[in-house]
């Protein structure tokens, strides 16, 4: 028999049940571990071996990365799996006192890519793993599935976009296509077996936004990556070869030093961003994990979304850039776009369809939990994005994340 609310209240005070975490090695799977750990709870990291470091050596080195205590990591223990093998449920829930002995499963792994030539893995992740995971959810004495989704399961839609389920409708990818599919199969699951469902749907996640530390650096960080490395082509053309390239394009740098480079970068005329701090975002998932004992759908946005101009203007000023601008597309149908402009425009493919996002979402559901202790998410100010930007560039865009 299932959990009842009362003796989850009761085991979740004295601190006596086991979370289970997948893609506790990940970025939003991370830092929601290490708060369940630092909350008191026990956790069991699910993770993989890799062709360097076995699960457990994973899992440790990202509890280095987060400074975890001595006395939290006593209660974090490593499960090697991985839930892409149809076997892997069946063997999980038969391990007495290891992986069968999970109170509430928090799932967090997830394919993020928006690539349509990567469907196929992005649904064996999104679909078919979590569906192993729903299964061992079901063999387990599991009572509570926490299911990390997005924001962006809404699909494509203007206007207000509410906290229920969305049964069909168009996505802009396969990741949010995928992931809306994979709240349903959720649903449906728990729903026939008894299990609490919550479903969080956050927005843009970036990086801390008191210390500028993360974990993953795409999103809001690839089109100023883009424009970083751009700049530093013509900078180095400039310096070692007269500028001769960079003088084709009107590439130049000024009196004060900074690099002249004129881009047009094509984006609607409304909307913009949304964007969470991870900080926020996981201290507003653990307020409403705490008080959403009865399961539901809970939004965790910004209500006030980062115009891509702002953005822009933030990264003139720290990197020294001038001369980009947003224009809408008659600016370039009026005139097209030159050689620089297409380059850029290729990084950011993907990512157009946010840049100008009209979609608001209701915060209904998580509203009682937020207020209650006073949780607002941050503001996208310069300082917020200096501090991001300058750890991103510190780390080398993530490839100097950890000490070898």
């Amino acid at each position: 028999m299932r959990i009842g609310t009362g003796e989850l209240f009761e085991k979740r005070t004295a601190r006596s049940q086991r979370f289970l975490v997948t893609g506790g090695t990940g970025f939003l799977g991370g830092h929601i571990a290490v708060a369940l750990l630092r909350g008191g709870h026990r956790v069991t990291a699910l993770a993989r071996s890799n062709r360097r470091l076995t699960a457990r050596e994973r899992v440790d080195r990202l509890a280095d990365w987060f400074g975890l205590e001595k006395e939290a990591r006593s209660r974090l223990a490593v499960a090697e799996g991985d839930i892409l093998d149809p076997g892997w449920a069946a063997a999980a829930a038969e391990a007495g006192g290891g992986l069968g002995a999970v109170d509430e499963i928090v799932h967090c792994a997830s394919n993020t890519s928006f690539a349509e030539r990567k469907r196929p893995e992005i649904e064996a992740v999104n679909v078919d793993g979590l569906r192993n995971v729903l299964d061992f959810a079901a063999r387990s004495r599991a009572g509570f599935f926490h299911h990390v989704s997005t924001a962006f399961a809404a699909g494509q839609r203007t206007g207000i976009c509410r906290e229920d389920w969305v049964e069909s409708g168009v996505f802009t990818n396969a990741y949010e296509e995928t992931k809306a599919r994979g709240e349903v199969l959720a649903r449906d699951l728990c729903r026939r077996e008894g299990i609490r469902l919550n479903v969080y749907r956050p927005s843009i996640v970036y990086g801390d936004s008191r210390t500028g530390r993360a974990l993953r650096f795409n999103a809001v960080y690839f089109p100023v990556k883009a424009a970083v490395f751009l700049r530093d082509i013509f900078m180095a053309d400039i310096r070692e070869r007269d500028g001769r390239k960079a003088a084709e394009l009107g590439i130049r740098t000024k009196e004060d030093g900074r690099l002249f480079m004129p881009l047009r970068i094509e984006a609607g005329e409304e909307g913009g961003l949304n964007l969470v701090p991870i900080d926020y975002c996981v201290d507003a998932l653990m307020a409403v994990m705490e008080d959403g004992l009865d399961g539901g759908i809970y939004h965790i946005v910004n209500p006030r979304p980062t115009r891509i101009e702002a953005i822009v203007a933030y990264a003139e000023r720290l990197f020294h850039l001038d001369g980009i601008e947003v224009r809408g597309p008659e600016a370039f149908a009026a005139r097209p776009k030159n050689s620089l402009e297409t380059l850029y425009d290729s990084y950011l493919e993907a990512y157009r369809p946010y840049m100008r996002d009209r979609r608001t979402f209701e915060v209904k559901n998580a509203a009682a939990a937020l207020e209650r202790r006073r949780l607002v998410c941050p503001e996208f100010t310069y300082e917020v994005f200096a501090r991001c930007m300058e750890y991103a560039v510190e780390t080398d865009w993530g490839s100097r994340l950890f000490k070898e």
